[in-house]
């Protein structure tokens, strides 16, 4: 009995509804319905938010609490948030392809089980942000307003505003004008 129980406390109905309704979406299509399916599943999405495909999402308590999602973003297909933690995201937002963001981990255990007991921070994302396809973002780190975090990066600190970052840690790479785009 103990078992059934602990299996199915991670279950959240209004999960598999959003998940069921968006099977129904044509892939990387309807951005604005899915959008719309995260707003109706409990979690706080702003106004001309495109979600080009329902993330994974999972969490235990406050999981619905756990993500905010600002105004005029865009989130890409294959996304995988770890809602342990708070992940908010500012307005006017890109979240590319394929993007993780961990809230959780594991502190340093014993030789015989070295994952230890779960340690959860939150991730923010400032206003304007980039987060590259296929990059990671750690528990605990703060992307700051206007940065970049170039593809398949590994972000394990926090970015400064305005800053392009990339690589295995994610190190700075350049650091970006507060008023224009830069060179390419």
């Amino acid at each position: 009995m103990r078992v059934a129980i602990e299996e199915a406390t991670g279950i959240h109905p209004r999960l598999i509804a959003m998940n069921l309704a968006d099977s129904f979406l044509p892939r990387r299509n309807a951005p604005y319905a899915r959008g719309r399916l995260l707003s109706l599943a409990g979690f706080r999405v702003g106004d001309k938010t495109l979600v080009h495909g329902c993330p994974r999402l999972n969490g235990h308590e406050g999981l619905f609490s756990h993500l905010v999602i600002g105004a005029n973003c865009s989130v890409d297909a294959d996304c995988a948030f770890d809602l342990e933690e708070k992940i908010t995201i500012g307005d006017g937002v890109t979240i590319g392809l394929g993007v993780m963001i961990l809230t959780s981990t594991h502190e340093l255990d014993k030789r015989e089980h070295r994952a230890g007991p779960v340690q959860r921070s939150p991730v923010v994302i400032g206003n304007g942000a980039w987060i590259g396809a296929r990059s990671v973002l750690l528990p605990g780190v703060t992307i700051g307003e206007g940065a970049i975090v170039n593809a398949g990066a590994v972000v394990n600190k926090d970015v400064a505003p305005n800053t392009r970052v990339g690589g295995i840690p994610a190190v700075q790479v350049e650091v970006l004008s507060a008023n224009e785009a830069p060179v390419s």
